[in-house]
């Protein structure tokens, strides 16, 4: 085997980069991250609101999304800058949320109906071809708790696209992309998902 030539022809080491380049090359990986992080963390609420859909508290909603930034950050140099941030966030806060794959016991809660849940009581009707609820009218019948054991109830891959789509207001090229998976597949999924969701809470109301 030869041994390697140097620049000036000669045998020997081959040469390392320029200290200054190494310097620059450093800063310039350093002003990248930065940047990546800046730009990622400007998605924080959507990334917390759609996880708070797919856990079962708060506290476990902001772990989860604290285990989706630390792990987007380990692997900031896989992000293909120009592409679509979020989706590759809410990717990642997926695919961690399957990997946890348990089923989480949920204490009563005391909050009120966040504005979120009147939104999923009417869209779930309104899909169903039935009248949208008055807020008393939700009121009465759901609690924080029934949306969330509801939700928690209902298959993962159903589940994923009724959080991203009626709950995250994603489209359905977007919920495709985040989960990887065909339009087709999001709307028969959301299809499946809302009847099943529909079918807890109407269980639940009657219980």
């Amino acid at each position: 085997m030869q041994p390697p030539v140097t620049d000036k022809g000669t045998v020997g080491r081959v040469s390392e980069p320029e200290p200054d380049t190494e310097a620059r090359r450093i800063a310039q990986e350093a002003r990248d991250r930065a940047r990546f992080e800046e730009d990622a963390l400007s998605f924080a609420d959507q990334v917390y609101r759609v996880a708070r859909r797919l856990v079962g508290s708060r506290e476990e909603a902001e772990d989860l999304v604290q285990e989706t930034y630390a792990r987007a950050f380990r692997s900031w140099r896989s992000f293909t800058p120009g592409t679509n941030m979020r989706a590759w966030l809410l990717r990642i806060l997926t695919n961690l949320n399957v990997d946890r794959g348990r089923k989480v016991q949920r204490t009563p809660q005391t909050q009120p109906l966040e504005e979120t849940d009147y939104y999923l009581a009417n869209k779930l009707a309104s899909a169903g071809g039935e009248e949208v609820l008055e807020t008393d009218e939700v009121v009465e019948r759901l609690s924080q708790d029934s949306i969330v054991n509801a939700l928690a109830e209902i298959q993962p891959q159903f589940r994923d696209v009724v959080v991203l789509v009626d709950i995250g207001d994603f489209t359905y090229a977007d919920a495709a992309q985040i989960l990887d998976i065909p339009i087709g597949t999001v709307m028969s999924r959301l299809h499946r998902g809302r009847r099943a969701l529909k079918q807890h809470l109407a269980e639940e109301a009657l219980t």
